[in-house]
């Protein structure tokens, strides 16, 4: 086997066999590394391309989002505007119904103290009516007792039936 080794035509055929393995790879080697390249390139390309998407998809996304977000302030700004509104409203009527209920509450007082006044007078008035019937009464007694005859009773009585008719 050493001899194999030894001599000069196995070495040629040893480098001639490494020549064309090298030639081989060599040929066969750009092309797979091309290949590799450029399906990295292609993965690279489509990864860039889907980034965009996604880019161009959240910025639309957003774009949608500030638009919903400025209507919905805006709808919350009407709403507020709408209710501070309602509110004054509210109060205007609640205003006026409590001047309404209190003028009605200040007459029924005022009707109550007037009758109550009325009352006052008419039994003021009666109890008077009472005092000066008693007092005449004493006198009328205390002059009958005395005389017969009252000339200021006869006068009276005469000028009644003048007034009577």
């Amino acid at each position: 086997m050493t001899e194999l080794f030894a001599e000069a035509e196995t070495w040629v055929g040893v480098g001639l066999l490494i020549f064309l393995g090298i030639v081989i790879f060599v040929a066969k080697a750009p092309k797979a590394i091309t290949a590799a390249l450029d399906a990295k390139t292609a993965k690279i390309q489509a990864d860039l391309d889907e980034a965009a998407r996604i880019r161009e998809e959240a910025q639309s996304l957003l774009a949608q989002l500030k638009a919903e977000r400025a209507e919905a302030e805006a709808q919350a700004k009407d709403m507020l505007a709408a209710a501070q509104d309602e509110a004054r409203r509210y109060e205007a009527e609640a205003k006026a119904k409590l001047e309404e209920s209190l003028a009605r509450r200040q007459q029924l007082a005022e009707r109550k103290i007037a009758n109550a006044e009325a009352q006052a007078a008419a039994e003021v008035k009666a109890a008077a009516a009472d005092l000066a019937a008693q007092a005449a009464e004493v006198v009328l007694t205390k002059r009958l007792s005395a005389v017969k005859t009252d000339p200021l009773v006869d006068r009276a009585i005469s000028q009644l039936g003048a007034k009577l008719q």
